[in-house]
């Protein structure tokens, strides 16, 4: 006996074309973007820090978030765990003056060197697309081949809050 193979009816069945899930998941992550259920890496396309990732697991930010509040946040949560600065690749000048807080407040407070702190820095300028916070920092860490100890001497040397005006 021969089995019949299983056909849909015209208009009783509907078959899945697959060309309705890409549709559904489109609309539902628009939809939790919108609403800020969704975490984001990085600032929206156009944004002048365009460049700047972060590692959303360490980094909770809706998605509902206006720039200025996202690099805010961000900011909060290196002067808070600025061990945390590792997983921002691209970092924006107001999150490195975060850092840079953080440093001089170590430094002031006789800690000893913030060598770790500052390595988080070195590391941020090898990409060439990372903006100066202080003027000069840059070529002091190509110059110095990233020593920390002459990134360290160097900041030492800038005026108090390394001549940082936060508004």
């Amino acid at each position: 006996m021969l089995k019949k193979k299983h056909r849909p009816e015209r208009f009783g069945q509907l078959r899945y074309t697959g060309a309705m899930f890409p549709l559904l998941t489109q609309a539902l992550r628009w939809l939790s973007r919108v609403c800020g259920f969704d975490t984001v890496d990085s600032f929206p396309p156009g944004h002048p820090n365009a460049r700047t990732r972060w590692n959303a697991a360490y980094f909770d930010i809706a998605s509902d978030l206006k720039p200025d509040q996202i690099e805010r946040s961000i900011c909060e949560r290196i002067a808070n765990t600025p061990s945390i600065f590792v997983h921002i690749d691209c970092p924006t000048p107001r999150m490195q003056r975060a850092l840079l807080e953080v440093i001089e407040m170590r430094m002031r407070r006789s800690c000893g060197n913030p060598v770790d702190l500052v390595a988080l820095l070195i590391n941020a300028y090898r990409n060439p697309h990372t903006a100066e916070a202080v003027p000069g920092l840059r070529s002091v860490i190509v110059n110095s081949d990233g020593d920390a100890q002459a990134v360290i001497g160097y900041l030492g040397q800038m005026p108090a809050a390394f001549d940082i005006i936060e508004a």
